[in-house]
């Protein structure tokens, strides 16, 4: 029963965890917008959910490694070993002083993964109600 549980919610729990990763590198590239040399990153959201989602269903628990030795268990969140994953931004209209960042693009991206984001809290809180009602007794 537990696993069904799992299960339903692997999907949304990617995908947010995703967005928030894509939140974090959006911010980063807003807030070093005046930084010379600085260049925009981004993550590819369709190639790194479908990652996700076929690690996914292959099955398995997410495992804690206590030895360097130990194989790395899967389904593990988006986060500090993707990070080469991310891609650079190719700008429309190169700056003097080297900096990618777009702020037009980046603010339209930003708000763009925000309203996903909130979309993707609404699924689940409407499937976390719809569970909800499915266990009530009438």
């Amino acid at each position: 029963m537990i696993d069904q549980l799992e299960s339903a919610f692997t999907f949304q729990q990617q995908a947010l965890s995703l967005r928030k990763a894509r939140h974090d590198v959006l911010a980063a590239n807003i807030a070093n917008a005046d930084t010379p040399n600085y260049k925009a990153r981004d993550i590819d959201f369709a190639s790194e959910l479908k990652k996700a989602g076929e690690s996914a269903s292959q099955g398995g628990l997410s495992l804690a490694r206590t030895s360097e030795r130990h194989l790395p268990g899967q389904g593990q969140a988006w986060g500090g070993a993707q990070q080469s994953r991310l891609l650079y931004r190719i700008p429309d209209q190169p700056s003097l002083d080297g900096n990618t960042v777009d702020m037009d693009r980046e603010r339209s991206a930003f708000a763009d993964n925000a309203v996903n984001y909130r979309v993707g809290l609404s699924m689940i809180n409407s499937r976390i109600q719809g569970l909800k009602k499915a266990m009530q007794p009438e």
